[in-house]
């Protein structure tokens, strides 16, 4: 059923604040995104737009984005795109997220999609490899872009083994699997972005503290010169070169 109503590149886009109207955003998600393939907007929810994407490479590159700030008549929109699923929960966010992960001194005969996709399936589902791998051009190490359970646990090592057929004999090695960046994820909340022990719904002296922050730093963007201005809404409005670091 998910192939046939085409949701096997489904991406659940989440607005985190205020939202422009659904035409709108049918017409610069395509744009901004840069998404190559034909696409499809609905709104899911209140705040979550689902895009049903047709390619591939169009489901990677914008579940590989952290955040995307949407322009949309000199106000600027922030969204969060995550992996669409079934038992979609508004006030939930999924544990699936999108990493990559190496595998240092695999042997360069190893460097195959189809065995760095099984090597990666013990990590999660595996999408893509980088350039470099499928280039060839760095046979140090293998590199591939997998979904991963933030719940789950991670493998820091898999054994590879080749038998020789002839003689019988077979080689083995251990290769170190390395994470280079996995989002943090509260099961508490259930929100990607903070884990248990900095959850401000689980411990509200740490939500208290986060707010003391957030005036304080209100106060020192007060004093800047930037035309940026960011409403109650969460609506971004004027230059908009500093708006990763206020955001």
């Amino acid at each position: 059923m998910i192939i046939q109503e085409n949701l096997q590149y489904a991406c659940n886009k989440k607005v985190l604040f205020d939202k422009p109207d659904l035409h709108e955003l049918r017409k610069v998600i395509p744009v901004q995104c840069e998404i190559k393939g034909p696409c499809n907007i609905g709104l899911l929810e209140n705040r979550h737009v689902l895009i049903r994407l047709s390619l591939l490479e169009d489901y990677v590159k914008m579940m590989s984005t952290p955040t995307y700030y949407l322009k949309v008549h000199n106000l600027y929109y922030q969204m969060r795109p995550l992996k669409w699923n079934p038992w979609f929960v508004p006030e939930e966010e999924p544990s699936i997220a999108v990493a990559w992960i190496s595998f240092p001194d695999l042997p360069p005969n190893f460097f195959a999609r189809e065995v760095v996709f099984s090597l990666a399936s013990a990590v999660g589902k595996p999408l893509t490899v980088d350039m470099a791998t499928q280039n060839k051009t760095r046979p140090s190490c293998a590199k591939v872009k997998v979904e991963v359970d933030l719940l789950a646990q991670h493998p820091q090592r898999i054994k590879i083994a080749e038998e020789d057929e002839v003689r019988g004999k077979v080689n083995s090695k251990w290769i170190t699997i390395k994470y280079d960046y996995l989002p943090k994820y509260c099961s508490y909340c259930k929100l990607q972005g903070h884990r248990e022990t900095e959850c401000g719904a689980l411990h509200p002296e740490l939500e208290r503290q986060f707010r003391e922050n957030l005036e304080e730093n209100k106060d020192k963007m007060g004093t800047t010169t930037t035309q940026t201005k960011i409403l109650s809404s969460g609506k971004v409005v004027g230059n908009t070169q500093r708006k990763q670091e206020w955001m």
